[in-house]
């Protein structure tokens, strides 16, 4: 199959370099120039574990290749795939579709024989129609169809998802179209993997629902955190406890400071949204959205509290910025609320992220950045884990406490267990949902 894929963000890039590796002949399009001379040198614009070495494979391999040319690209193409951004607006929850249309309607121009147009873009319930008639308009003689093909890939492990996923959801109006996405993904037939074909509103709405549960059942656990730290419960022993029962599941059910990233605040926001344009409220999303704010600004009484009040004049150290480990994504990540508050209150903050610099020097003004954790624990007032990277998950403890001025720590992430923090020489130890301690404890 010969396959356009129009945006190289990190859905189009990664859908299309493992598209490629599936033996389609891939050409992904963007607009910008400097990004498509990066991903020509070989460069990926983006922090993905795996995707560079994937991406140079096919592109020796002659399966994949870059360009500003959409109407090359999308010439002789069998399946044209929209995966360009979908932000939220701001002000009312939408998401922005003028990418979305705006791609459509170039297609529809450079178009020429039969070709369906896939949107890989999240989008609200009744873009993919919306799509049709933007193209129908810009060339009303065009043979097309318009497929839904919504993305479920986390950050981190985009290609393991790719290749291995649990489902595959199309939407399509009729067998022509469904027949081209089953070529698409002949692959995954092949070894079995659940392809889910459906209408067009049911898979759009599939996205944004599995979303929205995910998200929910991250904010559940956090508000039970909450409740354990005034029972002295331990919520780890809790989310083990209930995640054995295979009706809820053991996935997302690490309590933290609050979810983040591309996917699930812009989505909540949305189904949100939607909900209110048809008259059917989303009170559980719409609280969902309310609680995770709320938990990050508990994230800062907590560290308030372990600065005896105060965050003027002290030396925090943060181990980890961006929303999850194994990324480089910084979106409605709980350090831009976290972080802010910190500077604000006249801290002396220094932060250590193995891939969070590039985009956080510009999100997080008035930061320290250094590249090791013992060297921002010197003379620190307090230690904040706030990313699980892997990297933070086997330090020296007692080094840590030693070079501290005060030797406190939040593990926001429940990283380490209290009594080894006691034991490495710790005066305060702070997590989530689980039992603290201060020195006179």
């Amino acid at each position: 199959m010969k396959i356009a894929m129009i945006g190289t963000g990190y859905v189009g890039l990664v859908s299309g370099v493992c598209f490629s590796d599936f033996g389609h002949e891939i050409v992904c399009v963007d607009k910008d120039p400097a990004k498509i001379e990066k991903l020509e040198r070989g460069e990926v614009p983006i922090y993905e574990p795996g995707l560079d070495a994937l991406m140079a494979k096919n592109v020796e391999a002659g399966r994949l290749k870059f360009t500003m040319d959409l109407a090359a690209a999308v010439d002789g193409a069998d399946a044209v795939f929209i995966a360009v951004g979908t932000p939220t607006r701001r002000g009312d929850g939408h998401a922005d579709l003028s990418y979305v249309m705006a791609a459509a309607e170039e297609i529809a121009k450079v178009a020429k024989d039969y070709v369906v147009v896939v949107t890989k873009s999240t989008v609200p319930v009744g873009t993919n129609r919306a799509v049709k008639q933007v193209i129908r308009k810009a060339n009303s003689a065009l043979d097309f169809d318009v497929a839904s093909n919504p993305e479920f890939l986390r950050e981190g492990a985009a290609i393991e998802d790719f290749m291995k996923p649990d489902r595959v959801v199309v939407g399509v109006q009729n067998d022509r179209a469904a027949e081209v996405m089953a070529a698409i993904y002949r692959p995954l037939y092949l070894r079995d993997f659940p392809i889910v074909t459906t209408d067009l509103e049911s898979a759009e709405m599939i996205k944004y629902a599995a979303n929205a549960f995910l998200a929910t059942k991250i904010t559940f656990i956090n508000e039970i955190a909450a409740l354990c730290e005034r029972v002295g419960g331990d919520v780890k022993e809790v989310a083990r406890g209930i995640g054995l029962d295979g009706r809820i599941g053991n996935k997302f059910l690490h309590a933290g400071p609050g979810y983040g990233g591309s996917c699930f605040p812009k989505d909540t926001k949305a189904l949100a949204r939607i909900g209110q344009e048809h008259a059917v409220p989303m009170q559980i999303t719409e609280t969902v959205i309310k609680v995770n704010e709320e938990i990050k600004r508990r994230m800062i009484d907590k560290l308030q509290d372990l600065c005896d009040g105060s965050f003027n004049g002290k030396t925090i150290a943060v181990l980890g910025v961006t929303f999850k480990p194994n990324t480089d994504d910084m979106r409605d990540a709980p350090s831009l609320t976290i972080i802010p508050a910190l500077v604000g209150g006249g801290a002396k903050v220094r932060v250590v992220d193995p891939q969070g610099r590039h985009e956080g020097e510009a999100l997080l003004p008035g930061v320290h950045w250094l590249d090791d954790a013992y060297k921002a624990a010197q003379k620190a007032d307090l230690l904040v884990v706030l990313t699980e990277w892997n990297e933070f998950r086997a330090l020296d403890l007692k080094k840590l406490a030693k070079k501290m001025a005060t030797p406190r720590m939040a593990d926001l992430r429940n990283v380490y267990a209290p009594k080894d923090a006691r034991r490495a020489g710790f005066t305060a130890y702070e997590s989530i949902g689980r039992a603290a301690f201060l020195k006179d404890d």
